[in-house]
């Protein structure tokens, strides 16, 4: 459907295939740990830690994409990364698997984001969304032999309100983007975390307590201190969180900017 909609001439081959491989590989791992961090730590602990993740591509930027971090922006990293540290209190308690696959979700969704940063105006909008999904199928294939049970009707209709709540956020996203300046909608994925307390409470009896309540406080501090400074043009030419939309959801799999730019060449 894509490529009815697709004028541009070329293949299927990626220009870049290195990087097409990383970025699906390192998509698919991404919601793996992530789908796994949700399963097995409270709501908001998961999103804070998931909050690190322009922290990341901020870090990531200077050395892949050659962009200069001041000292303002690299305090404001620092200070979030101390907020992750906060959440994750080592040695106050045990850092389970559950943390750890959480912290690398938010790191290869970074890896994720600064690769689609640097090809994404080489490679053709169908090929950024072919591939990653191809992997993440190919993915859940190879382990659903070792894994698989029947799934209840009342499961595969859940599944169907999941698709349809991505679908409708998704929609909203892009309209966000479209109608509006990324330095006012990109700040409020923020909300999420308030959702995250509500939502755990309301469902599974999960009470945030008052340490993870502050590093999240730390974490989004920083988050939208480096937004703003990235929205300032007298400030900084360089917007790598910013240019960096992610899919409403989990922080892997397909990016915002990838279907904006796909319905932008379809206008």
């Amino acid at each position: 459907m894509l490529l009815v909609h697709d004028a541009e001439p070329g293949t299927l081959r990626p220009k870049n295939t290195g990087l097409v491989a990383l970025r699906s590989v390192s998509g698919s791992v991404a919601a793996f740990t992530a789908f796994y961090a949700f399963t097995v730590l409270p709501l908001a602990q998961v999103y804070a830690i998931l909050f690190a993740t322009p922290l990341l591509i901020t870090l990531l930027a200077i050395p892949f994409l050659g962009e200069t971090v001041r000292l303002r922006r690299g305090l404001a990293v620092v200070a979030g990364l101390v907020g992750v540290i906060v959440v994750l209190r080592p040695g106050a308690q045990d850092l389970s698997l559950g943390h750890l696959a959480a912290l690398l979700a938010s790191l290869l969704s970074a890896i994720n984001a600064i690769i689609m940063r640097k090809i994404g105006s080489e490679e053709r909008t169908v090929v950024m969304i072919l591939f990653p999904m191809f992997m993440g199928f190919l993915f859940m294939a190879a382990g659903l032999g070792f894994v698989y049970k029947p799934m209840p009707l009342v499961d595969l209709a859940l599944m169907a309100v999941i698709a349809v709540l991505v679908l409708i956020a998704m929609t909203c996203v892009l309209f966000a983007y479209r109608h509006g300046p990324a330095i006012v909608v990109a700040p409020m994925q923020y909300s999420q975390i308030i959702w995250a307390v509500f939502f755990g409470t309301l469902f599974f009896g999960e009470k945030p307590d008052l340490i993870t309540f502050l590093g999240t406080a730390i974490i989004v501090s920083s988050g939208l201190y480096i937004l703003r400074r990235e929205g300032d043009p007298s400030v900084s030419r360089t917007t790598p969180v910013l240019r960096t939309r992610n899919r409403a959801g989990l922080p892997a799999g397909l990016r915002v900017g990838t279907l904006l730019r796909q319905s932008q060449n379809t206008d």
